[in-house]
């Protein structure tokens, strides 16, 4: 604490973690140091493979090369000092760590949900509108679109953080969560937070309703192409790809907005804090791998690059084609 005048304010908080058994905490530090590592390792790979493979140069994994690295920096923000926190036993974080922590996590997620939006958008055009995609979707487009998700992303977290390191910090300073999340650290403030819970709420619509409309839209019309496909195989694997794509979205927006959209929802103490382990953790290890696993294009750019050791020696042939339903899937 330091004293200002006649008013007390906190210079530290301490986060409660997810348990305080010190035998789950040891657990728990080995299973989150392990997706840790994985999660960098797989966005690492995605991010090398577009680099050196020139058959990868297209606005799709333009999109994605800039998913990864945005994976990689959102879990780095958070799951360190996390992992440092299970290991010591103890959730002590300044006052300004925790702010930055708090920045950099809302917006970077912010952004995520802006990027998702553009990557169905793309899909969209490249299946459903194949003559119009090479024009459309050229260079400067995909530089405009990129800078709206981060600048956009970026605005809106530095107006909602702004708000809510406005208000005074005068006690207590136990944050009932895993790291500095906005909600929780808000619900600390010795001052009337409306005005900032109104304006969390508005950001909040803003970051997830409007992206999830266009991304709901980008599919649907997507499967109405899938069903007029006539190869029945070729449907299966667009539908496969779809529902892979759409669990995914449905797993990152929808634990968010029961967070950020719902954040007085009456629940158990911990409910937010196991709502926030699917979109801090788990959609960050499994998007590299939904959105890889079933692309030939990625399969033969790892077969080029590997070393031939590890794979059986066959040509692996790539379209120069643009992009149709069946590549993608």
């Amino acid at each position: 604490m330091m004293e200002i005048g006649n008013l007390t304010y906190v210079t530290e908080f301490t986060l409660a973690g997810l348990t305080s058994c010190r035998k789950i905490q040891i657990v728990l530090f080995m299973v989150f140091l392990i997706v840790y590592l994985f999660t960098i390792l797989g966005n690492l790979v995605i991010i090398l493979l577009v680099w050196t493979e020139s058959s990868l140069h297209t606005p799709m994994y333009f999109f994605l090369i800039q998913l990864s690295g945005l994976e990689i920096c959102y879990v780095t923000c958070t799951l360190p000092q996390m992992l440092v926190h299970l290991h010591s036993g103890t959730g002590a974080i300044s006052f300004t760590r925790c702010a930055t922590q708090m920045y950099f996590a809302l917006s970077l997620g912010g952004t995520e949900c802006l990027l998702l939006a553009a990557m169905a958008f793309d899909r969209y055009l490249a299946i459903c509108q194949p003559l119009l995609y090479s024009t459309t979707m050229g260079k400067w487009r995909q530089l405009q679109l990129s800078l709206v998700c981060w600048s956009g992303g970026f605005i809106l977290g530095s107006i909602n953080v702004g708000s809510t390191l406005w208000f005074p910090f005068c006690g207590p300073n136990h944050v009932d969560h895993f790291f500095c999340e906005l909600p929780a650290v808000l619900k600390l403030s010795c001052a009337d937070t409306h005005i900032a819970e109104a304006a969390v709420f508005l950001a909040s619509v803003l970051l997830l309703l409007f992206p999830v409309s266009i991304i709901l839209t980008s599919y649907g019309l997507i499967l109405c192409s899938v069903l007029q496909m006539r190869s029945i195989s070729g449907r299966h694997k667009a539908f496969s790809t779809c529902a892979s794509h759409l669990i995914v979205v449905t797993i990152f927006y929808g634990t968010v907005m029961s967070t950020y959209m719902i954040p007085r929802l009456e629940s158990g103490p911990d409910h937010d804090k196991h709502i926030s382990v699917f979109y801090m953790l788990i959609t960050p290890l499994i998007n590299p791998i939904i959105y890889t696993l079933r692309n030939k294009d990625v399969h033969g750019a790892v077969v080029k690059v590997m070393p031939p050791l590890f794979f059986c020696k066959k040509d692996s042939a790539r379209s120069e084609h643009p992009i149709t339903l069946t590549d993608w899937s």
